[in-house]
């Protein structure tokens, strides 16, 4: 099955439970700049409003487009009015398309499916830090040439992490990107999480790059 992931700037009328529509399914994380990006499965699309509390939406689209993980994600921005510059000053800062805001969930999926979207998904890459690697495609990890053996909460966990190194997160912030916050799971789940993987990494002879940060959370460690 397709995937889009839609990031959203604001709050959405209508709600942000799941749409599926044939072979595509639709997920939507309500998301701000200044928080950590979810977990990003399928083709990502944001959908950034003009004004923003922490920045304008035109400044967000340019760092959007300096992002690895964004820079290929198709933007729409939510314009205030129909006015010919704000179309033109959107288009330059990166943005694929326009709508006239307000928007609600019907509107916004009426725009996601009118767009002609591949039918299929784009190549899998492979992410690499230092001597370990995530194949996203066959979703194997491995150190140097050595499969290592994980779970798909642990895969998922090593993904976000390798996507970005060198971050801590909270046990909250991790649930939250994996997509477990729509699941009743206690806070010490994350703890089982990073147990499972450490010892993972740690019998194939990848050391300890996963450490703990006193009081904050959990962090890759960048080689």
């Amino acid at each position: 099955m397709r995937q889009i992931d839609i990031l959203l700037t604001d709050t959405l009328p209508g709600g942000h439970e799941p749409f599926v529509h044939g072979d595509l399914r639709v997920q939507f994380h309500p998301w701000t700049w200044s928080a950590p990006l979810p977990l990003l499965d399928g083709r990502p699309w944001a959908f950034v409003d003009w004004v923003l509390p922490e920045m304008s939406g035109l400044e967000l689209c340019r760092r959007l487009r300096c992002d690895p993980a964004t820079e290929q994600a198709h933007v729409t921005m939510i314009l205030e009015e129909d006015e010919a510059e704000a179309k033109r000053r959107a288009l330059r800062a990166g943005a694929d398309d326009y709508i006239v805001g307000p928007v609600d969930r019907g509107a916004l999926l009426d725009r996601v499916l009118s767009v002609q979207l591949p039918e299929h998904e784009a190549p899998g890459r492979t992410l690499k830090l230092g001597d370990l690697s995530l194949d996203l495609s066959a979703l194997q990890a491995r150190w140097k040439d050595q499969p290592i053996g994980l779970m798909p909460n642990e895969l998922r966990l090593l993904r976000y992490l390798m996507e970005q190194p060198g971050k801590v997160f909270s046990r909250a912030q991790l649930i939250a990107a994996l997509g477990k916050n729509d699941q009743p799971i206690d806070e010490r789940t994350v703890d089982a999480w990073v147990s499972r993987l450490r010892r993972a990494l740690r019998e194939v002879g990848a050391g300890y790059p996963l450490r703990t940060v006193r009081s904050l959370g959990y962090v890759l460690d960048k080689p």
